[in-house]
């Protein structure tokens, strides 16, 4: 018996022998029977239709948020989540009681309904794009087996135990049981690029039983009367595995993953496939592993809500202490004075106390600014706008701009700490390049970075090869000339190696040839070996056929020994035409070159006469411009990890490649770093400017999981992290990325940016503060679940570099300057309060209040919130450096929101202080003095704009002066005795004052409210010399050093059999599997050959 921690145990004593009875509970409880739709129909989950929770999920796609009905409910209590929003609104119900209205109740409700309403549009905006994206999925076409035979009908409408019929080069609607398929045995090849990344084909099986009784010409029969019943585990994410059995004519059948279609794999190299239907929608693994809808909120705003809640308390505390002294002054000084007595009207203190402090919550109200949300949300949008103008992040090859799914995590893209990124179609363009060989000590080829000159290397010459299809990315034709002229046999016997040592299959189609490969490596080896004149034309389960410069051979396949990533090379033994035996072997080189020498240890396992053929150097092609980008990101500060399912040599050459890891940098091994994070209490790694002390560490699957299990050892793992150069974890599903980032979160406050561009990328691209998919070969599941679109990963340094730190700049700008405006506009009632008794009387006349955030001093700073830059964008590229502002938090701290509010109240007592002092020996009026405390807080806030702009744009300027002159229009207009005389309640100032005395004291209380900010700017440029400075004064070139050249022989080198993922199609070959007994119909190859013995008989 096999003993397992889950399994129970029964012990029972007889005759004094103690025996343990172990025994397992199945936990296969999910039941599905073919073409019954009437027992699946009673199990279909029906939300808001029927009273208990149904079983069975639709196969529809729902990842938006909102219906008609639950809009406006649940929009209302996302926003009501502000707790601005609910202040705003409490305000309001106070302003509506008359005794303690201070201010009017529709200069609250009208910016709080604007405030709503905007915010509202926006989330139905998004959420409208969402709908049409799964509108898109969900009408996609299908076969589906129905009384009348195969019905083309939409991925919605397939329901749990239908039978689905499968074209080539189809997605799969939903996790199947294959059932049968057009190919022998009924194998079928299927393409999983947009569940785990990998490119490779992969193949899948039906049950013998089903594949013999269910075949048949129509199938529409045999799969009609198909009554078997399958019994498998629950739902799940676990993409590798799946336990069940197939109850059918009384018999049971074993299931596991090698029988099941996932929903999103493609069919590829087989005509049609057949499958039943075990998970639909949600219930599939691929979504099982996508994760939650999760609503982001930046770090600024969340700042930005403390401040407010901070400021909110300090109102209220304000406001206390306002009424004790309305209180005391009517205890006091209201019975000695007899016309305050007659307006008291017999009041008690306590009573006025209790008016006057709601009446100072509704008149300090504006201190905590309800148009900064509206404004907020305005900026936010014209960001994202302004990401998809950019013409530099526009990829022309798809006619794809960069897009901003979600507008509000724009100054969020400005603090990246933590960059998480996927490998395949991410970093790399899925493609496999035949670049350079080495035969018989004869290096042939160029690399792309050596010069080409058009006259020394013109383009291969090979007219003569009717198989030629173009594509090779090879640049020598001194190969080619040996080979047709026959005059190295060392080539010759090099490339027959390349077109026999292989498992890759071949159909021929619309007269040309087609390879379909376990892996691209193998793909690019015979494709190059085809443009070369060694052409693999087909292969049955004992032989393989090619044609060898216009001649026909045939071998016979003795043995084959596929690839695994143990072995890490791949052996066949095969017949030559002429009756000899020969072992072809390629593989890594460390492993190949091992076993060349004489006193090898595997000498004897191998044949004698092993003797090397020759080395190829095969490019996997990263994106344009990749190594350059992560080279900026790791100036600018950020940690780069690579989250991979690939395994770990592949991703380490990768890593070479792109610059992620230096050639000299030591590599900390997975159980390395398992080993010391599990005996060591703290880890210290130390790191220099010398890049031999930087290490990178490595993890694979099973690290991982030890990491996530044990919160200590995750904790340690990425303090060690934190002080290397860069991480890469390899074979992790998509469920460990996302909890790689949940790990990065937990232990630090860095900001997360998660990037992919597949399914199984979709998991961590949610759980990272901010997500980023790419539209590549994928699928379009990584962009429709992201935050931001684009279509290279060079642009990601664009995104993060110049919009991330304008964004941020820009966004922390208008946070300080919308503060202090707002707080030094509203302070002034405190202190006026302690001219007034503190009787709550506002210091401004009612409309400019609404007209002082609305129209006064809106336009300054949304222009300065838009088009403000420290350094241009050549600067921000050039000067990487300069975005690790952000991610120290320099300009939105404690220490910078603290000084706006002290800049605040001092502005608010020049505001109030100076007027009254000059007034004080005067017969000016009420009137006066408001408008003259109005006017000096227009002109001081308009100052105040200007000396925080430091990019002037012609809206800059305009938006300055109409704000001006606004301020005097609307000044006229509502003083107008035409206003007064038919609305006096509301309009009750009247007539212009030009007194010089007016207009001094304006200039002199303008003057000195500004003279602290000039001051420090003064000082600041004077005493202090910021990176900013240096970078305007810095305008020399400077060159980037390239990392060092690979050293062969070095203790450092690291070499794989390309980028093969898994076990090839060897089993499958070898047992005749899936082959056809007699080579296949090669349609095109006749004609082929003709072309070669005339192109032959020219040479």
């Amino acid at each position: 018996f096999a003993c397992s921690d889950s399994l129970p145990l029964l012990t029972v004593r007889t005759q004094n022998i103690d025996t343990t009875i172990f025994f397992s509970v199945s936990d296969n409880t999910w039941e599905v029977k073919a073409n019954c739709h009437h027992f699946h129909g009673q199990l279909r989950r029906k939300p808001f239709r029927c009273f208990r929770q149904r079983r069975n999920a639709e196969n529809a796609v729902r990842s938006y948020r909102y219906t008609v009905l639950t809009f406006l409910p649940l929009n209302l209590y996302e926003q009501f989540q502000r707790f601005a929003n609910i202040f705003f609104l409490l305000v309001v119900i106070l302003q509506c009681v008359p005794a303690i209205a201070t201010i009017p109740w529709y200069t609250t409700l009208l910016p709080l309904i604007i405030v709503l309403s905007v915010r509202g549009m926006k989330d139905l905006s998004a959420d409208l794009a969402r709908r049409r994206s799964d509108s898109q999925i969900n009408s996609r076409p299908c076969d589906v087996l129905t009384p009348a035979g195969f019905t083309t009908l939409q991925w919605k409408d397939v329901c749990i135990g239908d039978v689905l019929r499968i074209h080539k080069d189809q997605i799969i609607p939903a996790d199947l049981l294959l059932l049968c398929s057009s190919e022998p045995h009924s194998l079928c090849y299927v393409e999983t690029a947009d569940i785990d990344g990998e490119t490779n084909l992969k193949y899948r099986q039906a049950l013998s039983i089903t594949h013999s009784e269910l075949i048949s010409d129509p199938a529409e029969e045999a799969l009609s009367t198909f009554d078997g019943n399958v019994l498998c585990e629950n739902p799940n994410n676990r993409l590798y595995s799946f336990k069940g059995d197939l109850y059918w004519r009384g018999k049971t059948h074993r299931l596991d993953i090698e029988h099941i279609l996932l929903r999103g794999m493609v069919l590829r190299n087989t005509d049609c496939a057949y499958g039943l239907a075990i998970y639909t929608g949600s219930d599939c693994k691929i979504l099982r592993n996508s994760g939650q809808v999760i609503v982001k909120k930046t770090q600024v705003e969340k700042d930005f809500n403390r401040v407010v809640i901070g400021i909110v308390l300090t109102l209220l505390l304000v406001a206390v202490l306002m009424a004790v002294g309305s209180g005391l002054f009517e205890y006091r000084v209201s019975p000695k004075m007899e016309v305050l007595s007659a307006l008291g009207g017999g009041s008690t203190p306590v009573y006025r106390g209790f008016l006057a402090f709601w009446g100072y919550v509704i008149l300090l109200s504006p201190s905590m600014p309800i148009a900064l949300y509206i404004t907020f949300e305005m900026i936010h949008v014209v960001h994202c706008l302004l990401i998809g103008w950019d013409l530099h992040m526009y990829w022309a090859n798809n006619d794809t701009p960069a897009q901003a799914r979600s507008k509000s995590l724009n100054e969020e893209l400005g603090q990246v700490g933590h960059l998480l990124s996927d490998k395949t179609g991410t970093l790399t363009q899925n493609r496999l390049i035949f670049r350079q060989c080495c035969i018989a000590g004869d290096i042939y080829g160029l690399l792309p970075h050596q010069k080409l000159v058009h006259r020394k290397h013109p383009p291969l010459d090979l007219s003569w090869n009717p198989y030629s299809y173009g594509g090779l990315h090879f640049h020598d034709q001194r190969l080619v000339d040996r080979l047709v002229k026959q005059q190295c046999p060392q080539s010759q016997e090099f490339l027959t190696s390349l077109v026999l040592c292989h498992t890759v299959m071949s159909e021929w189609k619309n007269g040309t040839i087609r390879y379909q490969a376990a892996s691209p490596d193998e793909e690019a080896l015979v494709v190059a070996a085809r443009e070369l004149g060694w052409v693999f034309l087909s292969r049955t389960r004992d032989s393989l056929t090619i044609n060898a410069l216009g001649q026909t051979l045939n071998y016979e396949l003795l043995a084959l020994l596929d690839f695994t990533s143990d072995r890490r090379r791949m052996s066949v033994l095969v017949r030559e035409p002429g009756g000899g035996l020969k072992l072809y072997c390629k593989g890594a080189d460390v492993v190949i070159l091992e076993r060349l020498q004489k006193d090898s240890p595997h000498q004897e396992s191998t044949a004698r006469a092993l003797e090397l053929l020759g080395v190829t150097a095969i490019e996997d092609r990263l994106q344009d411009g990749v190594p350059e980008a992560i080279s900026s990101l790791r100036q600018a500060g950020i940690k780069v990890w690579v989250l991979t399912g690939d395994k770990t040599e592949t991703a380490v050459n990768v890593g070479y490649s792109c610059r992620l890891i230096d050639p000299d940098t030591n590599l900390l091994q997975g159980e390395e770093i398992q080993h010391n994070t599990c005996r060591c209490s703290v880890i210290v790694c130390r790191c220099g400017n010398d890049s031999t002390h930087l290490t990178s560490p490595q993890l694979s699957s099973s690290p991982i999981k030890c990491l996530l299990m044990f919160n200590k050892w995750g904790a340690r793992f990425v303090a060690l992290s934190n002080q290397c150069q860069s991480v890469l974890c390899c074979r992790v599903t998509p469920g460990q990325k996302a909890e790689v980032v949940r790990l990065i979160r937990k232990h630090t406050s860095s900001v997360t940016l998660a990037i992919g561009d597949g399914a199984n990328d979709v998991n961590m691209i949610k759980t990272a503060h901010i997500g980023v998919g790419l539209c590549g070969v994928e699928g379009s599941q990584a962009v429709q679940n992201a935050d931001f679109a684009l279509s290279q990963f060079s642009f990601l340094c664009r995104l993060l570099l110049v919009h991330g730190h304008w964004s941020y700049y820009r966004i922390c700008k208008f946070l300080h300057y919308f503060l202090f405006k707002t707080t030094a506009f509203a302070l002034v009632h405190i202190w006026f309060g302690f001219f007034s008794g503190f009787s709550a009387q506002p210091l401004y006349e009612t409309w400019f209040i609404p007209f002082y955030t609305i129209a006064y001093t809106s336009m300054p700073v949304q222009c300065l919130a838009i088009f403000e830059q420290d350094v241009s964008a050549e600067g921000c590229l050039r000067w990487a450096a300069l975005y690790k502002t952000g991610q120290r938090r320099d300009l939105f701290s404690p220490a910078t929101l603290a000084a706006s509010l002290l800049y605040s109240v001092y502005t608010s007592l020049v505001l109030c202080l100076l007027p009254l002092g000059a007034f004080h020996s005067t017969a000016l009026d009420y009137q006066t003095l408001a408008i003259t405390v109005a006017t000096s807080a227009v002109f001081t806030v308009t100052i105040e704009i200007i000396i925080q702009t430091r990019y002037w744009t012609k809206y800059n300027i305009a938006a300055i002066c109409l704000s001006l002159a606004l301020y005097f229009i609307l000044t006229l207009i509502v003083h107008s005795k035409i206003l007064h005389d038919k609305l006096p309640a509301d309009f009750y100032f009247t007539g212009t004052s030009l007194n010089p005395v007016v207009w001094l004291t304006i200039l002199l209380t303008t003057c000195t409210a500004t003279l602290p900010s000039l001051t420090g700017l003064a000082l600041n440029v004077v005493l202090t010399q910021s990176s900013k400075h240096r970078v305007h004064s810095m305008m020399l070139p400077t060159q980037v050093r390239r990392p060092g050249g690979f050293r062969r022989g070095g203790v450092l080198r690291h070499s794989s059999y390309a980028m093969s993922q898994g076990a090839g199609f060897g089993r499958l070959i070898t047992s005749g599997t899936g082959l056809h007994a007699t080579a296949p119909a090669q349609e095109g190859a006749e004609a082929a050959a003709n072309g070669t013995k005339e192109n032959n008989d020219k040479l």
